[in-house]
């Protein structure tokens, strides 16, 4: 009985680019749902592909050179880590010739990963996080979740920021707690450094992503493992937790114009109008998947990821 409600849960409940907390008052509606067959979450890891072209969304700037042992590297999360997800491979492969696997379903949160529960979870069983430590016996797992928590992630219990905030961060911090011991305990002598990423500001729940962020932090300077502040970098250099649609080009982004949206006005879209949350410029699709499209924010976030990879490594 319980495998039968699991299923038509999920049937139910996966949603398209899931990243949100309903029960916020400000809140914007679900987006709509999807099967899981349409959900665009891999149901086996994305393997190594060739290195991209200077005309893929992952465009290159001058290659690094490739440090002597190319790291393994795992990415795992949420609907954000769904459309960052080739573009990160892309320049973990250029830069450090990385062996790279992605594994984000959209919707999900920490305890989805988490192996050995009795709740019903988004992510299928050879896809968690140890069983996937096992398998590649990866360099590095990268862990990119902004926090979600609704209907819709039944891991969760229904404990939401916005109706139990003490609760739902101490919940978060556990979780964070057996996700890395799952992973490190897979990894046995070879376990994986652990990468937090630090995620951007929110347009909706602003004080929740900060906390969520400090937490991650707390975290990774108490175990040694590693905090990725990507979400500097898509946010104003005097406001690192205030939301902003759009910001100064870069200098990387002038050299290459197809970065810089606004190249008038100095300045480049991180968000479509309709979606504050997401970084893709691609309208989003009934089937999640990795961004299609060049999109600032996407390059600004990975391009951070790859940096503290590569500073471990080179």
């Amino acid at each position: 009985m319980r495998e039968r409600w699991i299923v038509g849960a999920l049937l139910a409940g996966l949603l398209l680019g899931a990243c949100g907390d309903p029960a916020s008052d400000t809140a914007a509606p679900p987006p709509a749902r999807a099967t899981p067959e349409a959900s665009g979450a891999p149901t086996s890891t994305t393997r190594q592909r060739p290195a991209a072209s200077p005309d893929a969304t992952g465009a290159k700037g001058s290659p690094a050179k490739a440090p002597t042992k190319a790291p393994t590297v795992l990415y795992l999360g949420d609907s954000l880590a769904m459309e960052n997800q080739d573009v990160l491979g892309n320049l973990l492969r250029d830069r450090l010739d990385a062996r790279y696997t992605s594994a984000p379903y959209a919707g999900t949160t920490l305890c989805d990963y988490l192996e050995g529960t009795a709740e019903p979870s988004l992510v299928p069983p050879a896809d968690k996080a140890a069983a996937l430590v096992r398998s590649l016996r990866p360099d590095f797992v990268v862990l990119q979740f902004w926090g979600n928590s609704w209907g819709y992630t039944p891991c969760m219990d229904g404990i939401t920021y916005d109706r139990a905030r003490k609760t739902y961060l101490a919940r978060y911090e556990s979780d964070m707690t057996r996700l890395a011991g799952q992973i490190t305990g897979a990894g046995g002598a070879r376990a994986p450094r652990i990468v937090w990423v630090l995620q951007g500001p929110d347009a909706v729940t602003p004080d929740r992503v900060r906390a969520v962020n400090a937490l991650y932090e707390e975290r990774a300077s108490a175990s040694g493992e590693l905090a990725a502040d990507a979400g500097r970098t898509v946010s104003p250099v005097s406001a690192r937790g205030t939301w902003v649609q759009y910001l100064p080009c870069t200098a990387y982004e002038h050299e290459h114009p197809a970065y810089c949206t606004q190249p008038d006005r100095d300045r480049t879209a991180l968000h479509r109008d309709d979606d504050s949350l997401h970084f893709c410029l691609a309208p989003m699709t009934s089937r999640p998947k990795p961004c299609p499209v060049r999109s600032p924010g996407i390059l600004r976030l990975t391009r951070e990821i790859t940096r503290v990879i590569a500073g471990q490594v080179g």
